[in-house]
């Protein structure tokens, strides 16, 4: 479905109840909090007010406007090239992340600083710190493998003070490593991660291309800047598969000190594989979560090392403790 065409209410009914952007965009409301979009808008051909989603500045700007507009974020940039995530999906991400520590705390979503999350591969977007921040108060760990996404997700934090004292990013300088070197004497109460999908730049370069193409209608041969993302946003030798697979193998290390892992996954085709791998690091259960946005389809997958009795010693300890 190329991006100009009308927003089908079934594309945004696969979003979660919760999510603010199941509507259409409200390019008046978005222009009335952030002026500098309303150079990017103009009527598509079916007449309705859209922006060119080809155009990595117009996306850009999008994007500062949906998260000054509803996440409450007065500064946001991204270093040029750098991955430019859609706002939905990420807010996706998140609740229904959400729903998953409600089913482990008798129906009720744990919310405040208390509860800590651990973004593995924060970008330089720093984008799903902001919206869990703002939507259930939680405190954010984002580690990252790239010295610039650092700087410019801790500037971002830096810019705005609903963000200040509530994110802390961290650099992991060990590639090799995922959950080792970034987690410490600390309790987490949940990981999560959108992988590079990617084994290979030329594998990375093509899906941006089959992007591009998409939202053009026609062939595109030559990537945009500033569209597709930097080499390790979007792809990492063996891929999704030996991405995840690591995380799984490395997680078993932090049993005790996290109660739920989670990552988004791309290719379906990879699913057995990791589930294999969990049984093999004696996950005590394993959750896997549809995500549905337009014609993309997507999952999540987390998994526990604790069984009954150390959940609720954590849920008492963790989320429900009264002082």
């Amino acid at each position: 479905m190329r991006q100009e065409k009308r927003e089908h209410p079934e594309f945004k009914a696969k979003l979660h109840p919760r999510n603010r952007h199941r509507s259409r965009y409200d390019f008046k409301e978005l222009i009335a909090t952030c002026p500098e979009l309303a150079k990017f808008v103009a009527p598509n051909r079916y007449d309705d007010e859209s922006i060119d989603f080809a155009d990595p500045e117009a996306v850009k700007m999008l994007n500062t406007a949906l998260l000054k507009h509803f996440y409450e974020v007065e500064f946001w940039d991204i270093p040029p090239n750098y991955l430019c995530p859609p706002i939905p999906g990420r807010a996706d991400y998140i609740h229904h992340i959400a729903d998953l520590l409600k089913s482990a705390n008798g129906g009720k979503i744990p919310r405040g600083p208390r509860i800590t999350v651990l973004d593995i591969g924060v970008g330089a977007n720093c984008v799903y710190p902001i919206i869990g921040r703002q939507e259930y108060g939680w405190s954010f760990i984002g580690s990252d493998v790239d010295p610039v996404s650092i700087a410019s997700a801790t500037r971002i934090i830096d810019e705005n003070p609903g963000l200040r004292g509530s994110v802390e990013i961290r650099l992991q300088t060990d590639p090799n490593h995922i959950f080792r070197g970034i987690i410490g004497d600390e309790f987490i109460d949940l990981t999560i991660c959108n992988p590079p999908f990617h084994a290979s730049l030329a594998e990375a370069t093509a899906g941006t291309l089959r992007k591009l193409s998409n939202l053009k209608n026609k062939r595109v041969t030559k990537p945009t800047l500033n569209f597709g993302g930097q080499n390790r946003e979007l792809w990492v030798e063996g891929g999704e598969a030996q991405f995840v697979g690591n995380m799984i193998r490395e997680s078993r290390e932090f049993a005790d000190s996290c109660f739920w892992f989670s990552t988004n996954i791309s290719k379906q085709t990879n699913l057995n594989n990791f589930y294999a791998a969990l049984e093999s690091v004696r996950a005590t259960e394993v959750k896997t979560i549809p995500m549905g946005q337009g014609n993309k389809v997507s999952r999540i997958i987390a998994w526990t090392f604790f069984d009954e009795k150390q959940r609720k010693v954590w849920r008492d300890l963790r989320w429900n403790r009264k002082s």
